[in-house]
């Protein structure tokens, strides 16, 4: 279930009211008079399926009221009420399929930011990465795997991309190619400080490396591997099952590759320098097709799902007229002036 707190103009209370009521899968309706004071208005408080609140949340939007109010949406981990179960029974489909798209649009957004945080995250991961590979250590370059901050500008683009948002698709951009080239040429210094220290050297590069050879001799499973880890990830985003996000993360070879670039590049070493670079690529790119491939899947499932069923139920005509009415030039609109939370 989802928790919706709106805060409404008071003279668009009745409509709100109304919207959730006649929405399939909604309960626990109460309507605070007056108690807003920044915006003015009503607080409206409501909880809805996760299947049902994609179209719930997109109808309060063309009403305006992220505009005029404000709409902040909660997911509830556990509700104990027969209400709620009646809900989720009636909403179609299941609540583990729904895909909440302001939801992960507002993740990627967060997550596809050029900051000093995720930048700082990303050269760790690749420095670490930088020492497994050196070390031939296949221990540590799962440890970098799992550090990377990568699939978050990754999941971006593929979200942009699905929802026609270009200026999401160049942010995501920016984080991924510029946090990438940062990370890279602190990791090509780390490498040469490392080397004067005595503590990395070229016959450490050019050794043959069994555990971590595969990182810079890309081949068709490079792509393979990474499309199914980018299915996977879109799936554990939209699903809101994050735990599988590290699964995902220790899958793909985008930060190794992006180390050992670096540290051949670091000797010179430029046959494995491209060869890395062409594994990071593949990677890349076999995530990116993957998320928004099965993002355009779970749209169309979903608005096939809606065409069928639907969320939005007509409103009984003897339906009981409960508390105060707004006077319209039309058929009279229902609103509730003293509510009790829908069945």
């Amino acid at each position: 279930m989802l928790h919706l707190r709106l805060i409404v103009p008071a003279d668009r209370t009745d409509e709100v009211v109304r919207l959730v009521e006649n929405t399939v899968g909604t309960t626990h309706l109460v309507v605070m008079s007056g108690v807003a004071r920044d915006p003015a208005g009503d607080v409206v408080l409501c909880d809805v399926a996760r299947e049902a609140g994609d179209e719930l949340i997109s109808a309060l939007r063309g009403l305006g009221i992220d505009k005029s109010g404000s709409i902040t949406v909660e997911n509830m981990d556990l509700t104990l009420s027969a209400h709620a179960d009646k809900a989720e029974e009636e909403a179609p489909g299941e609540g583990a399929d729904a895909v909440l798209w302001e939801e992960l649009t507002e993740a990627t957004h967060e997550e596809s930011t050029f900051s000093v945080t995720y930048v700082v995250f990303l050269a760790v991961a690749t420095m670490l990465a930088a020492c497994g590979v050196m070390l031939d250590n296949a221990i540590l370059i799962v440890g970098a795997m799992a550090v990377g901050p990568e699939f978050g500008p990754l999941a971006g683009i593929s979200t942009a991309l699905v929802q026609r948002a270009p200026r999401l698709v160049w942010r995501s951009l920016v984080a991924l190619i510029g946090g990438f080239a940062v990370a890279m040429i602190l990791t090509a210094g780390f490498a040469w400080l490392m080397d004067a220290f005595g503590l990395f050297d070229r016959s450490m590069i050019e050794a043959a490396r069994p555990n971590t050879a595969f990182i810079w001799k890309p081949d068709a499973m490079s792509f393979v591997v990474a499309f199914l880890a980018g299915v996977a990830g879109t799936l554990s985003l939209t699903s809101a099952k994050s735990g599988a996000l590290i699964g995902v993360a220790i899958s793909v070879t985008t930060v190794p590759a992006a180390a050992n670039a670096a540290v051949a590049f670091s000797y010179s070493d430029y046959s494995q320098m491209w060869g890395s670079t062409a594994q990071l690529l593949a990677n890349l790119g076999g995530i990116v097709v993957a998320g928004t491939l099965t993002l355009l899947v779970q749209k169309a499932l979903w608005a096939a799902r809606r065409r069928r069923t639907g969320t939005l139920r007509a409103r009984p005509a003897n339906s009981e007229r409960r508390g105060r009415t707004t006077p319209t030039s039309g058929p009279a609109q229902p609103g509730p002036a003293e509510h009790a939370p829908a069945d």
